[in-house]
């Protein structure tokens, strides 16, 4: 079975166990335990949380709630059953190109099915939205580039993380995408790893209570402590690079999305809650780009039926450098200079 045979499968899965979100009547919390359902434990105490939770279960719910939700947290009624059903149509998208023997983002996309809460980002409440950026926050945005916003690619640096297929960055890696939504938690004694489907990269956390990494060193993912507060899995990660975005913004919104610096910070809460079930949150504070921090809360359904594939993709990749080649006055100058007029020389 191919890759959208594993999907549509996973996908019909994923409506499924979502269905019973359409009685969500709160959001920003972790719902009560289910009843008569107790946390498993691991084989050395502690509460087990291993699985696949393939983030599609939630892939057509936004980020930051859209203007006609206003200051509401839940859909009605009729709106739910309507993100419903066009999540559906979208689904089925691959099945009409196979139909018409055309190849398209049908089968390309898969965003899965959406949730009844109006926006992953839960407070502040009344916007569902990213804070206001400082004005350092700012001029960090003014100065992204991307291949969404930029039309001539000179350097690296013209591209951000995602595009050179270093990582989606953080919270966003935490979040789902179009597509490869797949996040595994695997657990030793003294560790819990997190594994992404997407940029084919994980999070190793440590509980045993060592010190966080010096100041002076920061990663793209930043460095991570965890620790149990009773069954709930608390992580807190410090000692970002500040090299990629908070988020990627699209073409529609005409930026490289929202910028990060070394100071942001981030507590994570994984908390079960019934039969593979957990329930996410991460509360994001960067004094240096954001006025006000946020949060982020919404469920993971476990589906170890989801079949992880590569993602193939690296930082080497060729088609950073064609761009550079395709766009680039200066290399288009050097290419006359030194290869057009000299056929036997490097074109590199």
């Amino acid at each position: 079975m191919g890759r959208k045979g594993f999907v549509a499968a996973a996908a019909a899965l994923a409506f499924v166990a979502m269905a019973p979100l359409a009685a969500q009547e709160t959001v920003g919390k972790p719902p009560a335990p289910e009843p008569g359902w107790t946390v498993p434990k691991t084989q050395w105490g502690d509460p087990d949380l291993r699985g696949t939770y393939p983030l599609d279960a939630v892939g057509r719910t936004p980020m930051q709630r859209r203007p006609e939700y206003g200051n509401r947290l839940l859909m009605t009624d009729e709106e739910y059953a309507k993100a419903v059903t066009d999540a559906a149509e979208v689904e089925g998208g691959a099945d009409r190109e196979d139909a018409s023997n055309k190849l398209g983002s049908g089968n390309w996309f898969e965003y899965g099915s959406a949730l009844r809460q109006t926006a992953l980002i839960v407070e502040p409440a009344e916007t569902g939205r990213i804070p206001p950026l400082t004005e350092q926050g700012k001029a960090l945005q003014a100065g992204m580039k991307s291949s969404w916003n930029g039309e001539v690619f000179e350097r690296r640096e013209d591209f951000n993380s995602l595009d050179r297929c270093i990582t989606r960055g953080m919270p966003a890696t935490m979040l789902p995408f179009p597509y490869n939504n797949g996040v595994r938690i695997f657990q030793s004694p003294g560790w819990v790893v997190i594994d992404f489907e997407m940029i084919h990269e994980q999070r190793f956390i440590p509980l045993d209570g060592r010190p966080q990494l010096a100041d002076g060193l920061k990663t793209w993912l930043g460095s991570s402590r965890g620790h149990w507060d009773g069954n709930t899995l608390v992580v807190e990660t410090t000692n970002f690079n500040g090299l990629s975005p908070m988020a990627i913004v699209g073409p529609s919104n005409g930026a490289a999305g929202i910028p990060t610096s070394t100071s942001m910070k981030i507590v994570e809460h994984f908390t079960p809650y019934g039969e593979g079930k957990l329930y996410y949150e991460a509360w994001v504070e960067d004094p240096v780009v954001l006025t006000a921090p946020f949060k982020i809360g919404y469920p993971w359904v476990r589906n170890n039926d989801y079949k992880m594939f590569e993602y193939a993709c690296h930082e080497g990749n060729t088609l950073l450098w064609a761009n550079i080649r395709s766009t680039s006055p200066r290399f288009a100058q050097f290419r006359e200079q030194n290869f057009e007029k000299n056929p036997e020389g490097s074109s590199e």
